[in-house]
Parts: C-alpha cells; sequence; structure tokens
C-alpha cells in the first residue's frame, strides 16, 4: 500500500487471504476454550398414540417428539449400506461435559458402520456419565432443505435438531427402530431421528 491506496498486488493478497478464511471457516472442525458448550439434556415427549406416514417406500411410526442441543463430535455419511436411503448421515453428538473441549481432548472418538466408538487412556470423566451424554444418532431430513441443512454441518458445531424418534418399516419387512432412552449402550442403542429443522447454533 503506498499513499494510502490499494496496489494491485495488495489487492490480490487480500482476496486471497480472505479466500482462505472462508474456505477454513467452512472446511475445518470447530473449536472453542474449555467449557460445556451444550448443557442442557435432550427433551423428549413419548407419544401416547404414535402418528404414522408413507415416505418414499417406508412406513414411519413417530414414538416421540425429540429437540438436542448437542456438540458433533463427529460426522459420518452414507451411501451404499441398507440405511442410506434413509438416512445419509450420522452424527456422534454430546451433551454436558461431553460438550467440554477439555474432556473431549482426552477422549478419542470415531464413526463405522453405524456405531460411534470411544477409548480413553484414562477417564476425564466418569465412564457412565460418557455413555448418557453422548450418543450416535442416524438422521433421516424430512424435506430438501433440510437435507441442504445438515450437509452444512461439521465436526465441532453446535447444532440443534428438532422432530421426532421413528421406526422405519419397508415393504419386505425391514425395520428400523429408534432408541427411545439415553442410558442404553451398543446394538440397538443409536437414536433414528426424522428431522424436521435443523440449526448451527454455534461454529
Amino acid at each position: 500500500m503506498k499513499d494510502g491506496k490499494l496496489t494491485l498486488r495488495n489487492i490480490i493478497i487480500l482476496i486471497a487471504l480472505a479466500c482462505g478464511f472462508m474456505w477454513y471457516n467452512k472446511e475445518g472442525p470447530a473449536t472453542y476454550g474449555p467449557g460445556i458448550v451444550a448443557p442442557s439434556s435432550p427433551v423428549q415427549r413419548d407419544f401416547s398414540a404414535p402418528p404414522s406416514f408413507t415416505f418414499d417406500r417406508y412406513s414411519i411410526t413417530e414414538l416421540a417428539s425429540f429437540d438436542i442441543e448437542a456438540r458433533v463430535l463427529g460426522r459420518e455419511n452414507y451411501s451404499s449400506d441398507r440405511g442410506a436411503e434413509l438416512s445419509p448421515m450420522d452424527l456422534a453428538l454430546g451433551w454436558g461435559r461431553m460438550s467440554d473441549e477439555s474432556v473431549l481432548a482426552d477422549i478419542n472418538i470415531r464413526q463405522s458402520g453405524r456405531f460411534y466408538f470411544w477409548r480413553v487412556d484414562a477417564f476425564p470423566i466418569p465412564r457412565q456419565e460418557i455413555e448418557t451424554h453422548s450418543a450416535n444418532m442416524h438422521l433421516i431430513p424430512a424435506n430438501d432443505d433440510v437435507a441442504r441443512d445438515m450437509d452444512e454441518i461439521r465436526e465441532g458445531d453446535v447444532v440443534q435438531l428438532s422432530g421426532s424418534l421413528v421406526q422405519a418399516t419397508s415393504k419386505d419387512g425391514w425395520v428400523w427402530r429408534s432408541s427411545l432412552t439415553r442410558n442404553d449402550t451398543g446394538n440397538g442403542a443409536c437414536e433414528l431421528i426424522w428431522v424436521e429443522h435443523v440449526d448451527i447454533v454455534r461454529r
């Protein structure tokens, strides 16, 4: 810059820096300092008379309304398994102390085969708290707008999801049913969510 004026070279440098920042902001993992960033537990209200509807080739039964604000511990996309037609994405989510950067630094997290796995060398918080304040959740977008919003989610984001825990059934007898508690582990412990609203509340 000379005499308060931008030169062509400086303009190019500024554009390059801006593009680099935008790329990182979109693609890099979100990070925060120590502290809980999603303090509340998921809110679930079971339906006394679960409603059902048809979605593509599936019958969807809504088992309970479901709202969650949580930190994204991991994201895994699926395209070739049986459930991918309904749920193209799983999110591993954490709330309470499982949304705290200082706790998560001591927990190794990965996703595979529709499961979420964690490993520690030493427990930063009790094992039960890890198990009851985090979960792998299969997401079914209710429409194209929700699908586009889901696609923007990345690891580290704090997201709010609203919709229903559901059971999906196909005509050939295949059934995929959501867990209805946060206290279970292992096979069948994941939530299957019909997602009607997505909001990235912190990045």
